[in-house]
C-alpha cells in the first residue's frame, strides 16, 4: 500500500479539494560504488580544504557565499538563507486551465500522484472528470521545501497527477545549437514515413525496456563476490564512419519487414568454481538493509 508523503489542498475558484501526495516515480535503484583506499580497502571520507591557507575546514566553520565579481563574495548565514525561503503552504493553487497538449514535455520535472484526502472524494472525482471532459489541465503554483514551483494538475486514467514544471529560464532554446538546414527530397521523406509506420506501436509499453547496464553490473558484482575474475575486452580501434546512401539505407530497413528484436545481454562465459565463502548478491543487499 502506497504511503502519503504530504497533504495539501487543491484550490480553483471557490472550490477546495483536500488531497494526499504520493511519489509517482522511484529511483532506478542504480548500482552505487564507494571510494576506497586502493592499498588497504578502507572507505574514504570527503574533506573541504581552504585554497588560501591549505587547511581542512570543518563544517562548523563554513559559510555560503555568492561570487558577484571575480574572487569577491557576499556571504549569508543559515538564518538569512532560511528567511529567504518560500514559506511552505498546503495549497496547490490553480490559476488557469490550458489545453492538454499546450505544455511541451521539456518543461516536465518531478511528478506526484494526488489522491483524495478525507472528505475529498467527490470534488476530487469532479475535477478529474471535468478536466478529462474539457481536455484541459490546470496550471498553478505550489510551495514546498523552501521553493515555489509551477505545477500542472492533469487527469490520468485512475486519478490526478501533480507535475512540477521548470521555469522558462531553466529550459534552453534549441536555437542555441545553430542547426544547419538541409533539404529533404520527397522520395526520401516517403520511405522514412513508411519505415516509421512499419515499426510503430499503438501505445508505449515501459515493461518492454530493461536497464541492461544495471543487469551487467549486478552480474559482474556477483562474479566478484564469488571470487571470479572479470575479463576485460580490448578496445577496438576507431575506424572511419561508413558512408551509406540515405535512400539505400531506408530501402534496406524497409526490406527487413519486422521490428528490431529487443537487445539481449551478451552471453556470459561459464563461471568457474564458486569460492567457499561467497554470498549471493541478494543476500549482500539484504544484509545492508
Amino acid at each position: 500500500m502506497a504511503r502519503s508523503i504530504a497533504s495539501a489542498t487543491i484550490s480553483f475558484g471557490m472550490v477546495a479539494i483536500p488531497v494526499d501526495l504520493y511519489p509517482a516515480t522511484q529511483s532506478s535503484s542504480g548500482i552505487s560504488f564507494n571510494l576506497l583506499h586502493k592499498t588497504c580497502g578502507s572507505r574514504l571520507k570527503q574533506q573541504y580544504t581552504c585554497i588560501k591557507e591549505g587547511v581542512v575546514v570543518d563544517r562548523a566553520d563554513m559559510v555560503k557565499g555568492y561570487e558577484f565579481a571575480e574572487d569577491r563574495y557576499v556571504t549569508f548565514t543559515k538564518e538569512e538563507l532560511k528567511a529567504l525561503e518560500e514559506p511552505p503552504t498546503q495549497m496547490i493553487e490553480i490559476l488557469e486551465f490550458v489545453g492538454a497538449e499546450a505544455i511541451d514535455p521539456l518543461f516536465y520535472d518531478k511528478a506526484y500522484y494526488l489522491g483524495p484526502g478525507k472528505g475529498g472524494a467527490k470534488p476530487y472525482a469532479l475535477l478529474r472528470q471535468a478536466m478529462e471532459e474539457t481536455q484541459r489541465v490546470g496550471l498553478g503554483k505550489w510551495a514546498a521545501r523552501g521553493k515555489q514551483y509551477i505545477v500542472q494538475v492533469r487527469p490520468v486514467a485512475d486519478g490526478i497527477v501533480l507535475q512540477q514544471l521548470l521555469y522558462a529560464d531553466e529550459v534552453r532554446s534549441i536555437g542555441e545549437l545553430g542547426i544547419d538546414r538541409a533539404e529533404v527530397r520527397a522520395p526520401e521523406l516517403k520511405l522514412a514515413v513508411q519505415l516509421i509506420e512499419q515499426i510503430s506501436s499503438e501505445k508505449f509499453d515501459p515493461s518492454a525496456y530493461e536497464d541492461q547496464e544495471k543487469k551487467r553490473i549486478e552480474a559482474a558484482i556477483q562474479r566478484k563476490i564469488e571470487g571470479q575474475e572479470i575479463a576485460v575486452a580490448a578496445e577496438e580501434g576507431a575506424g572511419g564512419a561508413q558512408i551509406i546512401d540515405l535512400m539505400e539505407a531506408l530501402r534496406a530497413s524497409l526490406e527487413k519487414g519486422a521490428k528490431p528484436a529487443p537487445v539481449q545481454p551478451a552471453a556470459e562465459r561459464k563461471p568457474p568454481k564458486r569460492a567457499a565463502e561467497a554470498k549471493p548478491l541478494e543476500k549482500v543487499k539484504a544484509a545492508k538493509k
